[in-house]
């Protein structure tokens, strides 16, 4: 039996109208934020799930955009849709790139309208309570006044555990996966060298790239790579990897890749730098 999705979807924009105050104590104006939705709304307005992504997701989360066959489905495109865990036959589902992204909400990337150039480094540090504050603008942009709950996992897990905290009569439970609720000093550790390996890119420009040819790949490359060594545990990715060469029967003993581990950070590091801002 064919399994039902959502089918061909759109991402919306919604401005907000007011501005919005950070963490930081600064202001952000004319900030948009880039949203999918999938399912109905019902009269009452009761069965909204609010899905957050992690750090380098968006809001594409369930369908595709167009009809070709070799088009990549939204990143939980397995859990939303007919039928699926989370049921577009019974709840209307919203996913919103978070602020500070670089998938079509206001972020590094964006326009600062006092200098008609990219923020850059300009843009304000973004916190998880920025994120949450900037949703829930788009929660009663719907008219929703309770979710029925909010969903995330990773940086997502981050998101739905500050809606407990600062919009608590707002939803009424959440599924928080995969997360914490803090960095420990291990995570800020691997996060500064991640952050080092692109600021120490001969291209980084102190973060001012936008009009040149050659972008900060390099560096964050690497730091995928570390991010995603720090996702994983040392037993799966013995399930995953072993120590099996990578198209070959001896080791080569230079710098060449010998490992399939190797040769899966090294496409994991090439492939991200061809959708996401290293200033995000």
């Amino acid at each position: 039996m064919k399994e039902k999705s959502v089918g061909i979807v759109e991402t919306k924009t919604f401005a907000i109208k007011d501005d919005l105050k950070l963490s930081s104590g600064k202001v952000l104006s004319n900030v948009e934020l880039a949203y999918e939705t999938y399912g109905d709304l019902n009269s009452a307005k009761s069965n909204a799930i609010l899905v957050c992504h992690a750090l380098t997701g968006d809001a594409h989360a369930a369908g595709k955009y167009t009809r070709k066959k070799d088009e990549k489905p939204g990143w939980w495109d397995m859990v939303i849709g007919p039928g699926k865990a989370l049921d577009t036959d019974k709840y209307f589902i919203i996913c919103s790139n978070v602020l500070g992204g670089c998938k079509g909400t206001t972020g590094p990337a964006s326009i600062n309208p006092e200098t008609g150039r990219q923020y850059a480094l300009d843009f304000p540090i973004i916190t998880i309570e920025d994120m949450v504050h900037a949703q829930k603008k788009l929660i009663e942009f719907f008219g929703i006044e309770k979710l029925y709950a909010v969903i995330g996992g990773s940086m997502g897990g981050m998101q739905a555990l500050q809606w407990t905290v600062s919009y608590p009569k707002m939803m009424k439970q959440a599924s928080i996966i995969a997360t914490t609720a803090r960095s420990s000093p291990q995570q800020i550790a691997f996060n500064e060298v991640g952050r080092q390996s692109i600021i120490l890119d001969n291209n980084w420009n102190s973060g001012n790239y936008y009009h040149q040819e050659k972008k900060p790949r390099s560096g964050l490359a690497v730091a995928r790579m570390i991010g995603h060594i720090t996702y994983l545990s040392d037993a799966s990715m013995y399930q995953k990897f072993g120590r099996d060469l990578q198209d070959k029967t001896e080791l080569s003993y230079d710098f060449t890749v010998d490992f399939e581990v190797e040769s899966y950070w090294h496409h994991q590091g090439e492939t991200f730098v061809r959708r996401f801002d290293a200033n995000s």
